[in-house]
C-alpha cells in the first residue's frame, strides 16, 4: 500500500467534510499529533486505527483505500506536473513533489526542494528502504547518530526504519530525488 496515497485519501476526505484534525482526534480517540503524522505520510496507521479514522470520517476503510496500492503498468508525469504535497509547511518551507501519480508498485518517488537553512524538527523513520540523490545543492543527512554531508551527484541508500532527516545548511535551495518503498522479500 502506498503511504502517500493513503495519507492523501485521508486528508482529502477530512477536508471535504470540513473537519479539523482536533475534531477527528476527538472522534477517534487518537491524538492530533498522530493524525497529523498519518496525513503527512510519516506513519501508516494500524488497521484498528484506520477503522477508527474511517468511522470518524463517515466512510469505510475500503473507501479510504480504494485504488491505493493497485499497480498500473506505467505512470508518465510531464515535467512540472507532479503532485505537490503539503508536509512540514509552513514550518520548514520544504516542498515535496510526487513524481508518479499512479501507483506502479511498492515504491514512491519524490522530488524534494529544501530552502536554504531549513531543517526538519525531528528525524523520522518508516518501514522499508530509502534512496536519496542530490540533484542540486548540499545537504546534511542525519542517520541515527551519524551525519553525512552530501553534495550534488552524491547519493545514499539506507534502511528507513532507522530515524533519519535531511537538512540544507547552504545559502541556496537544494533539490533531492527521494525514492522509498517496502523491502522486497523474494525467495
Amino acid at each position: 500500500m502506498s503511504l502517500v496515497a493513503l495519507a492523501r485519501s485521508i486528508k482529502e476526505r477530512r477536508i471535504a467534510l470540513n473537519f479539523t484534525l482536533e475534531q477527528v482526534a476527538s472522534r477517534t480517540g487518537l491524538t492530533r499529533s498522530t493524525l497529523s503524522k498519518v496525513e503527512n505520510f510519516r506513519v501508516t496507521p494500524s488497521l484498528p486505527a484506520l477503522a477508527k479514522i474511517a468511522e470518524a470520517l463517515e466512510t469505510t476503510v475500503s473507501e479510504l483505500t480504494r485504488g491505493v496500492g493497485e499497480p498500473s503498468e506505467i505512470s508518465i508525469v510531464p515535467k512540472g506536473k507532479g503532485v505537490r504535497l503539503e508536509r512540514d509547511r509552513p514550518k520548514t518551507g520544504i516542498i515535496y513533489e510526487l513524481l508518479a501519480h499512479e501507483s506502479t508498485g511498492a515504491m514512491e518517488t519524490l522530488l524534494i526542494t529544501i530552502p536554504d537553512a531549513s531543517e526538519r524538527e525531528e528525524p523520522t523513520s518508516h518501514e522499508g528502504e530509502e534512496f536519496l540523490y542530490v540533484v542540486k545543492g548540499q545537504v546534511c543527512l542525519r542517520y541515527d547518530d551519524q551525519t553525512y554531508d552530501l553534495s550534488e551527484g552524491d547519493s545514499a541508500h539506507f534502511n528507513a526504519n532507522i530515524p533519519h532527516s535531511i537538512t540544507n545548511r547552504g545559502e541556496t535551495p537544494a533539490t533531492v530525488l527521494c525514492t522509498y518503498g517496502a523491502v522486497s522479500t523474494s525467495n
